[in-house]
């Protein structure tokens, strides 16, 4: 699914297949966390469902006021204690799908929004 044509000077995502993001012109093939400055390969994660705060805490500390996970090809819903774990730090959690969320990630980065996600990629 291709995303965005445009070239930037920020991250965005370009595509997603299962198994593979693209952000700008490179595939990455590991679950992540983007931002717009910032791309975190290799986040150590197995599933969205066994996902606790402190999985989180790499994309936390770099300061969003939304944080989106995608669950990857399908929705899947975490412990809903992230929730509120989250807003207790002042951060706002959005799941979704990993496509819905590289869709949403890349609008609220042109609207110039603090907002990292946390990507997992299968």
């Amino acid at each position: 699914m291709k995303l965005t044509l445009e070239t930037s000077d920020v991250n965005l995502v370009s595509a997603w297949k299962p198994a593979a993001i693209r952000i700008g012109d490179k595939w990455l093939c590991s679950h992540l966390i983007l931002s717009a400055q910032d791309i975190l390969l290799y986040w150590p994660v197995t599933s969205p469902k066994t996902l606790k705060a402190a999985d989180l805490q790499p994309a936390i500390n770099l300061n969003p006021k939304i944080l989106l996970l995608g669950t990857g090809h399908h929705l899947v819903l975490p412990n809903t204690d992230l929730m509120t774990d989250l807003a207790i730090q002042g951060v706002g959690l959005e799941i979704m799908d990993t496509p819905a969320a590289c869709r949403t990630y890349n609008l609220l980065v042109h609207e110039g929004r603090d907002v990292v996600a946390a990507l997992f990629i299968n």
